[in-house]
């Protein structure tokens, strides 16, 4: 724990302090912000680090030990009078704390402090706000180390997505079928060899399935790929070693020499969309001006309404990467909520817009990094839909 720089980030938010609480392991932004991870947690702890002085703890007497290792003041409590109690004696003074709270859920992934625990809190007369700006400074931004891992992974990505177009046209030259799972395990294997691994399989689609944004395979359901058909691979890993971070990319083919009209025209809207919210990322960053997460799915979503497909642009435009697939950094969202988070250097996310027909749908998918005075496109950039069958 950077007990400095937090306590510096909440003097600049005008915050009193950061209280962290947890119930059986409830809240990994607690352990990882704090650097701790206790073995056993079936009673309640809280942790307040204040703006200014020393924090202080709060831990039950038969697991007094939890947060060991922290600077701070010990309180133990054994009923639940003596917690509230003690818990008022900590936070008296204090008018406005952040903790992993997120009105009307907006932000869930920050969301994790239960309703009871906030009303708790609150009747002491301490106004709670949310973490997510904080937790985005202590959660979200990538070292030197992770931006690293971030590259190598993608290597390995990039390399089993072509392997995977080449499986398929193999296999159709040659006669044989492939099916949806049988390319998701290739490209399982693919990354396994590159020391790359995820927190659930590759989605590989066809035709209609693509038009399921977390449609992913099994032996039972698997659809047989075909000439003629469309393709979609989402594909996404971190190298296996400790603090490497996502990369996550998605890409589309068609099986034949010759990528019809129809496909090659949806995607080029979707190609508009995720080069708009780019450009806006791209602009905001060199230009030194604010930038929130809501504002880039606005980028993306206009250039898709422009051409008459709001109604099959079904998700946000893009999510924080980091440790986990889906991150605590800002999200690129107007859509399912209003991410009004801002975007920040050292921080990166998904560029993902897609457009879901009936019979089809196309998603282009990049990773966006966030640097002091720039932002970049961390891998290869899909530019028009792959002909796989062509030689």
């Amino acid at each position: 724990m950077d007990l400095d720089a937090i306590q510096a980030a909440l003097r600049q938010l005008s915050l009193d302090g950061w209280l962290f609480y947890d119930h059986h392991h409830r809240d990994p932004i607690a352990y990882r912000v704090l650097g701790i991870n206790p073995v056993m947690c079936t009673r309640r702890w809280y942790y307040l680090v204040p703006a200014k002085g020393e924090p202080a703890k709060l831990v039950h007497r038969i697991e007094k030990g939890n947060l060991d290792g922290l600077p701070g003041v010990r309180h133990e409590y054994s009923s639940w009078h003596e917690q509230r109690e003690k818990l008022r004696e900590m936070l008296r003074g204090t008018t406005s704390l952040a903790m992993e709270y997120s009105a009307l859920n907006d932000i869930p992934y920050v969301g994790l402090v239960d309703a009871g625990t906030v009303e708790l809190v609150r009747s002491f007369n301490v106004e709670v706000v949310s973490s997510a700006d904080l937790v985005q400074l202590f959660e979200a931004r990538w070292s030197p180390a992770a931006l690293d891992s971030h590259l190598e992974a993608g290597k390995v990505v990039h390399a089993g997505i072509a392997g995977a177009f080449r499986a398929i046209a193999e296999a159709v030259r040659g006669g044989h079928t492939l099916t949806e799972y049988d390319v998701q395990q290739r490209l399982l294997e693919a990354l396994s060899r590159g020391n790359v691994e995820g927190d659930e399989p590759p989605l590989v689609a066809v035709n209609a399935h693509c038009s399921d944004p977390h449609y992913s395979p099994t032996a039972a359901t698997s659809q047989p790929i075909r000439p003629g058909d469309f393709v979609l691979l989402d594909v996404f890993g971190k190298k296996r070693q400790p603090g490497s971070v996502y990369f996550d990319v998605t890409w589309t083919g068609y099986v034949g020499e010759q990528v019809p009209d129809r496909y090659a025209a949806v995607f080029a809207v979707v190609k508009e969309a995720r080069d708009a919210a780019i450009s806006l990322v791209q602009s905001a960053m060199r230009e030194q001006q604010a930038l929130l997460g809501w504002q880039v799915d606005e980028a993306a979503r206009a250039a898709i309404a422009r051409h008459g497909y709001a109604e099959y642009f079904v998700h946000r435009t893009g999510h924080s990467i980091g440790e986990d697939v889906h991150g605590n950094g800002a999200n690129m969202d107007n859509f399912e909520t209003r991410d009004t988070r801002r975007i920040i250097p050292r921080t990166c996310f998904s560029i993902e817009p897609g457009i879901y027909l009936p019979d089809f749908g196309v998603r282009s998918e990049v990773n966006v990094y966030v640097e002091e005075r720039d932002a970049r496109v961390t891998g290869e950039i899909q530019q028009s839909v792959v002909p796989i069958l062509a030689s």
